[in-house]
């Protein structure tokens, strides 16, 4: 499973990297959102996911580890979010040069 996961970022930050480097604005979102899904990923593959665990912390599971670590899940929606409000911003810029520039290249220049 974790070869799996491993892979999936990979594949993700492989992409990403890929259609950043692009010369069109479109592919260029495309990218850094593929990105930011391989951070969202990683930030959650790194929480230890544990599963049937409780998220409130008492005296004695402390010693023990059983309980469920909310943050990395709370830092990974709120990620979700913020990059869903971004995603929406930079397609409207883009969408803007495009009508303001006449094409959509990257550097502004065709």
């Amino acid at each position: 499973m974790e070869a799996l996961i491993a892979l999936s970022i990979g594949v993700l930050t492989a992409c990403g990297v890929y259609l950043a480097l692009r010369g069109r604005t479109f592919p260029v979102v495309l990218g850094l959102t593929f990105l930011s899904y391989a951070v969202n990923l990683f930030l959650f593959a790194m929480g230890r996911l544990a599963i049937g665990r409780p998220p409130v912390i008492r005296a004695a599971a402390v010693a023990e580890l059983a309980y469920a670590d909310p943050l990395p899940q709370a830092l990974v929606l709120t990620a979700i979010v913020i990059g869903f409000a971004m995603t929406a911003f930079v397609i409207v810029l883009a969408l803007k040069a495009r009508a303001e520039l006449g094409n959509d290249h990257v550097d502004g220049v065709d």
